[in-house]
């Protein structure tokens, strides 16, 4: 008889329902906006986040890349912001979730629409659009497609205008009329401010124009300088401290019944530049056979297969990734809810026949397709708590 020993074992993959699923419904950025419209009294609003008090102004200012675990590692730099750490949903001291996957577009589109990305269908950095079979970045909207019937779904700050709440976005005059704002952010009015300071001080002025308002300002650099040269680097931490002095100067011009929130879209892990972190798509022959369109970013692909072969992807990939990445069908996926509570019709072949998400500190990279993503030194994407858990801070007058 032949005699196993524990080195005879197959690795087993991860499975698909051990994944930290964002909480949607109860405590993710789609459900931010939502709570304080309902707040405002806004027909058609429910407060999800439960923990937060209504107040008549609100303002939410939104720091790219500024993850919950990046904030507390640094309190050195950023002592306004740590002094609120207790404040953060609703005095509880817990962050929330930003939502799957836990990028721009899609926190993004999930902050301004209310919904999770299965509902306002940018479910990723780059998704195959089925009308045409191409990749479709949807942070850069390359190449271009027309919004309205992307994502049809009005914004909370629309609702809050027709409602007669006062609703402005303040934000960089490079977005003022980008086709991610319109179907993300839009509604009201846009007032473009190129400084920090001046976006501070323009945010602080909107609050006050009327007894009901809805504001949001946006501050990008954080992120800027994680993907560049790292979440520890001098250059990040230059810029948390510079964002922690932007706050405290929003703070204290709030206008009396303000409630300010500070939040981000995602936080972010550095990966090393080694074989073993940076797995290369393009260098790969396994996992390129039957891979039509490689999707999403480098720890949240999009998959999708040539006609026939979606099976055998899937296999190949949990094979080869399934020890570090939650690797799941698209069915897996969606059952699972890792991208909100329903999928719409026009959604659902957006998402890849097979969806991988990264667990362990590795980077899928595609190094010919992807040269400027694939030299990132942070990255950011899945459902780890470094990337999900995004701050909710609060300061109220």
């Amino acid at each position: 008889m032949v005699q196993h020993t524990a080195w005879d074992t197959e690795p087993e993959p991860l499975p698909v329902d051990s994944a930290p699923v964002p909480e949607y419904g109860t405590g993710s950025l789609a459900d931010l906006l939502p709570t304080l419209a309902a707040g405002l009294g806004v027909p058609g609003m429910t407060a999800g986040i439960t923990e937060l008090t209504p107040a008549d102004r609100n303002c939410v200012f939104l720091i790219d890349g500024l993850g919950w675990e990046q904030l507390r590692a640094h309190p050195e730099d950023a002592p306004f912001l740590t002094s609120l750490l207790s404040s953060s949903r609703g005095g509880t001291g817990r962050p929330i979730t930003a939502g799957y996957p836990a990028t721009t577009a899609t926190s993004l589109a999930s902050v301004g629409t209310g919904l999770p990305p299965g509902a306002h269908g940018l479910p990723g950095y780059t998704v195959r659009d089925p009308a045409t079979g191409a990749l479709m970045n949807q942070l850069r909207w390359q190449p271009w497609t027309p919004p309205g019937p992307w994502q049809p779904y009005p914004t909370v700050f629309s609702l809050a205008h027709e409602a007669g709440v006062h609703a402005a976005q303040v934000s960089s005059p490079t977005f003022a009329s980008t086709p991610l704002t319109k179907v993300a952010l839009s509604g009201g009015e846009f007032h473009g401010r190129l400084s920090g300071e001046d976006r501070m001080d323009c945010a602080a002025e909107q609050l006050a124009r009327a007894d009901r308002a809805l504001v949001y300002t946006y501050y990008a650099e954080v992120d800027g300088a994680g993907h560049r040269f790292g979440v520890d680097s001098d250059t990040w931490r230059g810029q948390l401290a510079h964002v922690d002095r932007l706050v405290q100067r929003l703070a204290e011009q709030l206008p009396p019944r303000s409630a300010l929130y500070v939040t981000a879209d995602h936080g972010m892990i550095d990966v090393p530049f080694d074989e073993d972190h940076r797995i290369d798509f393009d260098e790969d022959w396994e996992l390129k056979a039957g891979v039509a369109l490689l999707g999403g970013e480098g720890r949240a692909r999009h998959v999708y297969a040539v006609p026939g072969a979606h099976n055998d992807v899937l296999t190949c990939w949990r094979e080869v990734l399934g020890e570090q990445f939650w690797v799941a069908s698209r069915d897996e996926a969606i059952a699972a809810g890792w991208f909100g509570p329903r999928i719409d019709d026009r959604v659902y072949d957006r998402i890849g026949d097979v969806v991988a998400a990264a667990r362990d500190d590795v980077l899928l990279i595609a190094s010919e397709r992807e040269p400027k993503e694939s030299s990132m030194v942070g990255n950011h994407g899945s459902m780890t708590p470094a990337e999900q858990l995004v701050p909710l801070l609060e300061v109220r007058t």
